[in-house]
């Protein structure tokens, strides 16, 4: 009795290694839509909430410190907290800017 061997040809070597890729990309695809956009998002509204940062700005700092921007410096500021007292502190430690005081002085 003769034995007959059937040799099937491999899978298409391209379409898999397609489909083996395929759900790896979706995947990172995702990940980018779901969390590094609007991560990147953030960042820039933070940093554009820094860089708005102005004397005379009422502040909440990351401490939950309320206070006045008294001075700014390059990444510092200086932030009157209380009547005579005056802390110096990185811009980046501001949380939230309450509110805009005007500091022109009242004419008589």
């Amino acid at each position: 009795m003769d034995k007959i061997i059937l040799l099937q040809a491999a899978p298409g070597g391209m379409e898999s290694l397609l489909s083996s890729i395929l759900p790896f990309l979706l995947i990172i695809v995702i990940f980018y839509f779901l969390i590094l956009r609007p991560q990147q998002k953030r960042q820039k509204e933070r940093q554009k909430l820094l860089d708005s940062v102005e004397k005379g700005d009422k502040v909440i700092t990351a401490g939950g410190i309320y206070g006045t921007v008294d001075g700014i410096e390059d990444n510092t500021l200086l932030v009157k907290i209380a009547e005579g007292v005056k802390v110096k502190m990185e811009r980046s430690s501001i949380s939230t800017i309450i509110g805009k005081t005007d500091i022109t002085p009242a004419k008589k």
